[in-house]
């Protein structure tokens, strides 16, 4: 059995990773690069896919630990739509350019976002 502290080291790794992945993305967009040019386009996409995974692997796993796998409060749904959200990101910065600035600064927001949610519960 996998401990709640090692689903939740899990999950941090996977948002970490994901971060990273989009920053790298967005910062190469935002300086004129194209998807093609980019020499870690694949590392990148493994890095920001393999962190979607384990950031729903540690999630769903401390879910299971804390016994919320039936009916899920409002705040697990938020939390998933914030993480549908950044893992869709990837595409948009090669895609329309002028989103990577701003998706840079959406980031960090979104993370605190779904951090709070974690924490407090809201609803």
């Amino acid at each position: 059995m996998i401990s709640y502290q090692l689903y939740k080291l899990i999950h941090y790794f996977g948002i970490f990773t994901v971060l990273i992945a989009l920053g790298v993305t967005c910062f190469h967009a935002a300086r004129g690069g194209t998807r093609e040019d980019n020499p870690f386009r694949r590392l990148i996409a493994i890095a920001h896919g393999g962190g979607a995974f384990l950031i729903l692997l540690g999630g769903f796993g401390m879910l299971a630990r804390l016994g919320l796998v039936q009916g899920l409060p409002g705040w697990i749904h938020a939390k998933l739509g914030i993480w549908v959200i950044l893992g869709a990101a990837i595409a948009l910065p090669y895609r329309f350019r002028g989103t990577a600035r701003p998706i840079l600064w959406l980031l960090p927001v979104l993370a605190v976002l779904a951090a709070y949610f974690a924490l407090y519960k809201p609803f």
